[in-house]
């Protein structure tokens, strides 16, 4: 199978980026993976409720051209369910099970994500009703795929 994340932003601190090297390292065994990322819009203090909409609809239509039509999508949101490990790991193995070649999760800009790109979704997941930012939560993310292939496989990782 393969896991597509895309992202907006880049990341900007050494230390995630070594943290996403080693999950996608170690995610190879068990999937294809590939992360993309797409520019992020500066937005100034104090923007107005339209200004935040434009620049979530600008984010949002470079993570839609990267989305092809059969992909499952999963964007991650804070009005989505929440899963456990064992939970979202299920849920890739039975889309796996289901046929879908690929997976992709989508992680938005500080703003959050456009309403296209949550329209697009199959399903909408969050981690917590906190907001994190979005460097972390790449790596976060990463982990948890990789926890959830662990599961599947049978290995003590998850314990």
């Amino acid at each position: 199978m393969k896991i597509s994340i895309i992202a907006v932003g880049k990341i900007k601190e050494t230390f995630f980026e070594q943290a996403i090297a080693e999950y996608s390292k170690r995610l190879g065994r068990y999937c294809k993976l590939e992360i993309l990322q797409v520019a992020d819009e500066k937005t100034p203090d104090g923007a107005s409720e339209t200004l935040e909409k434009q620049i979530k609809e600008k984010e949002g239509e470079r993570i839609l051209s990267n989305i092809r039509s059969s992909a499952y999508v999963i964007a991650l949101a804070i009005e989505g369910k929440m899963l456990d490990s064992v939970e979202l790991s299920q849920k890739i193995e039975q889309l796996g099970i289901q046929g879908n070649s690929q997976i992709v999760f989508v992680i938005g800009g500080s703003l959050g994500l456009a309403d296209r790109v949550l329209s697009r979704a199959d399903y909408l997941l969050s981690f917590s009703k906190m907001t994190f930012p979005h460097q972390l939560m790449r790596v976060i993310l990463l982990e948890q795929i990789y926890r959830g292939y662990r599961i599947m496989s049978g290995e003590p990782y998850h314990k």
